[in-house]
Formats: structure tokens, sequence, C-alpha cells
């Protein structure tokens, strides 16, 4: 591919990364791996190293407007970070002793699973008859914003906190473990375990995995897998991306995101079997 039109190319798919990232808190690597791998042959070390890039592109440009209109919930997100950090310290330490085929085919079967929970749901902007936890109370999770597609303010209780923490230590082992991002089983765990509203669960799980990939940044930049003429592109795509991602989130319902997203993590799950079932995961 001649590099005009491979910048081209990257830029077009950076801009659809960083809009879904900015929309359902996946962080853009779904995409911009695949595209890279697969689409340009490119080295899979550079892959992850622009993967890394739109991932803190996408926080970083998401973040600020999220944080603005108080949509994320920042103690919720602090409170988890701890959960996912711990996870992927784990996965880190363990990754050579568990099999990764068998893993990728047993999280693909979970996020089957989530799909199936979210589908059963997907007409809910904002889940009802929801009674907060006591531990949630005590950690004051719940919150409050202004929905502009409902014209009113949406006020939630979080619930099942220590069903939530476990699927974020799992979310970071799993990414820990088999090199891939965690952002889905983020959501998930708000979502579907934490009950809170998709909007909440999305915006908070952009603001973590910002946090996450930004420790990181600075090993794979002194291994080197972060090439400019890669990086560049992917930065500017992921940011105009983005811009488009926090303004249709803003203005979509809950129940129209969730409906996106189910397409994503049907997708995702299928990969993950059968990346598992090829082998392609070790």
């Amino acid at each position: 591919m001649e590099p005009v039109t491979f910048s081209v190319v990257l830029f077009g798919a950076s801009v659809v990364a960083g809009a879904l990232g900015a929309l359902l808190g996946l962080g853009g690597g779904v995409i911009i791996v695949p595209v890279l791998t697969l689409m340009a042959g490119l080295n899979i070390h550079y892959a992850i190293g622009a993967s890394i890039v739109s991932v803190i592109a996408t926080s970083s440009g998401a973040a600020a407007t999220y944080v603005r209109d108080r949509i994320t919930n920042l103690r919720l997100g602090m409170f988890l970070e701890i959960a996912t950090t711990t996870g992927a310290v784990t996965g880190a330490l363990v990754a050579g002793w568990l099999p990764g085929r068998a893993l990728a085919v047993v999280f693909g079967l979970v996020l089957m699973y989530a799909a199936w929970t979210m589908f059963r749901s997907r007409q809910e902007d904002v889940p009802t008859g929801v009674v907060g936890s006591p531990l949630a109370t005590r950690l004051r999770l719940h919150g409050t914003f202004y929905d502009p597609s409902l014209h009113r303010q949406v006020d939630y209780q979080i619930t099942g906190v220590p069903e939530g923490f476990g699927m974020m230590w799992l979310a970071g082992l799993i990414s820990g473990l088999l090199g891939i991002g965690s952002g889905v089983f983020k959501v998930i765990a708000m979502d579907i375990m934490m009950r809170a509203p998709l909007k909440v669960s999305t915006t908070t799980s952009n603001f973590m995995i910002g946090v996450t990939a930004a420790a990181s940044a600075g090993i794979y930049f002194l291994r080197g897998d972060i090439h400019p003429f890669i990086a560049a592109p992917v930065a500017l795509g992921i940011l105009l991306g983005t811009v488009a991602g926090t303004h249709l989130l803003l203005h979509l319902r809950g129940a129209a995101i969730r409906k996106v997203f189910l397409v994503v993590l049907i997708v995702v799950a299928l990969q993950m079997i059968w990346r598992g079932i090829q082998g392609t995961i070790r």
C-alpha cells in the first residue's frame, strides 16, 4: 500500500474508531488493531502501539466534555480502577501459566451471555426500579446528570458493588493475559451488574481506560512500538472522531446507544472465540 493511501485509510479508520470509542467507551483499539494488522499487514507491536495512542486520544478528547457535563462518575471510576489495575498485574504475572486459547473462548462466551442480557433490555434508556446498595451509599457512588436527549435530570442508584468490582478485576486480568482492551467488560460491569445508566457506564469507561493506557504508554514508547508515521494520523483522526462521538452521545437516547453497543459486543465476542479456536492467542 502506498504511503499516502495508507495514511488516508488509517486516518479514516481512526475517525470511525474515535467516534465509536467516545460513544461506547471502548477506546478505539477494537477497530484500529484489525485495520492495521489485517488490512495493512502491519506488525502487531506497531498496531498495539497505535491502539494505545488511540485510547489516550479518545479518552483525552472525550473526558473533558463528559466530566464538564457531569455524566462521568469520577468516584465510581476511581474506585473500580483499583480492581482493574490489580487484575492487570495479576494477568501479567500468570500470563505464562494459563492457556490463552481457552481463556479467549471462555471470555467470548461470557460476552455472548452479556449480549443476550443487554438484548433483553435494548429499549431501556435509564434503569428503573434500582435500589441502591448500602455499600454504594457508604462509598457515595450514586449520581445524577442532565440528559439532553430525555430533556430531564436523571438520578441513578448503584447496586451490585462486589459483583461489579469482581468483573472489573476480570477485565484487568483479561487485558493483562490476552493483550486486548477491556473497555467492553468495563461497560458490562457498570451497566449490567451495577445498573448504572449506559451513558454513565460508557463515559466512565472512557475515563478509566485513558488512565490505564497513559500508565503503559511510556513502556510502549521506550520499546519503539509507537511509530510516528502511524501514530500521527491515528491521533488526529481519533480526536476528530471523538468530537463527533461526544456530540452524538449527548443527543442520542440510551436505547439507541445500547443497540450500537450490542452489535459491537457480538462482533468482539465472536472475534475472541474465533481467535481462541484458531490459536492466534497464546
